[in-house]
This record gives structure tokens, sequence and C-alpha cells, in this order.
């Protein structure tokens, strides 16, 4: 088949542009609040390995709401600080910490392996594990997450010296391993705010 182009007028790419424009505003509040994204858009199975080498599914977390947050260990900002938001979140929940299971996943298969990652995240809180994986493991399950991370090397040439850029949301997923909601600690959710809309998700689920 050969498709043909033809030249659109000023006044036909304005109208192009503004409904480009419409729809990725739509398309960004919908990921980030959650709304009208159905209940298997965002998560589903992957196979990772935690610290001593040891092979975790997400069927290893069935039975838990899961916290679920990318990122990588030389992150110079936003990891620390959302980690230790998580952190802070679990200590306001007291008991009901125990029905949660946080993890973070590498975004840096490069640099992060397993001790690596479990030592990073065992500096924040002992109850969040920490997953690495293969290049090939993490872009899987990075695409059900939709999460986005793309490598930036630095203005030196360094090979070991670049960033990763990547999403920064904190996904809460049910028992089942559904997705539920999605927090932005970096927007101005945190430990409090997110606390609280666990507990009401936790006692709704508790209610049925």
């Amino acid at each position: 088949m050969v498709v043909q182009h033809r030249r659109i007028g000023p006044v036909g790419i304005g109208v192009l542009l503004l409904l480009l424009i419409g729809a990725a505003v739509a398309f960004a509040v919908s990921a980030w609040s959650g709304i009208g994204q159905p209940s298997n858009a965002i998560g589903g199975p992957f196979t990772l390995t935690a610290a001593g080498g040891q092979r975790l599914t997400d069927q290893a977390f069935r039975g838990k709401w899961m916290l679920v947050y990318f990122g990588y260990s030389s992150c110079p900002d936003v990891c620390p600080t959302t980690l230790a938001e998580i952190a802070e979140t679990l200590d306001r929940l007291g008991p009901l910490s125990a029905r949660l299971q946080p993890l973070f996943i590498t975004v840096d298969p490069e640099r992060d392996t397993p001790e690596v990652i479990d030592a990073y995240v065992k500096a924040f809180d002992a109850r969040i594990v920490g997953l690495a994986g293969t290049a090939a493991e993490i872009r899987q399950v990075a695409k059900a997450y939709r999460v986005h991370y793309a490598r930036k090397d630095a203005p030196d040439g360094n090979r070991r010296a670049y960033l990763m850029e990547h999403s920064a949301f904190v996904y809460l997923m049910g028992p089942d391993g559904t997705y539920v909601t999605l927090f932005a600690p970096g927007r101005g959710q945190g430990p409090d705010e997110m606390a609280s809309l666990i507990r009401e998700h936790l006692a709704r689920s508790s209610s049925r």
C-alpha cells in the first residue's frame, strides 16, 4: 500500500497541533491520577533478582499490598527522597504496614547488582525489598508499569558517571497484583497523604 502525503495549510497545522497538545495533556492527567485506567493497565508479571541471587516473581508477593517504585542507587536526589518518604509512610501506618510490601526496582541494570540494590534500600528501611535484573527483564517490568527511563551520559564522556532519567511515581498494587492507584511524592504527596490514602484503600478492602 502506498501512503500519499498531502500538504497541509497553516490553519490545518494549527488545528492539528491543538488536537495533539490536547490529547497529550489528557493522557498525562489520566496517567498521573489513575482516572480511567483499567485495573490491568498498569503492572503485570515479572521475574527479578533479590540479594543472594534469589529469583522472585510477582506471585511471591500475593496477599500483600505492594508499594512499587523504580529508581537506581546512583540517583542524586529524587530516589533517596522518595525512599525516605516511603519509609516514613510505613511508620505512619503503624501495624497496618505489615500488610504492605514496598519494592524498589532498579532502572540501572548495568551498575545495580542485587547486592548493591539491597544495601541501598536497607539504608532507608529494612522492610523495602530491592530488585535487580537483566536489561531485558528491567525493560519488561518497566513497560508493564508504564515507567519511562533513559540513560543520560556525562558531558565528559565518563562511562560510569551517567545518570538515569526516570519516572518517579509510587504505585499501590492490590493483594491480587492489580493496580489500585499511584502517588507522586515529587508533586507534594508526602507521607501523611500517602498513609491516609493507603488506610482508606485497606479499610475499603476489609469491609467487602
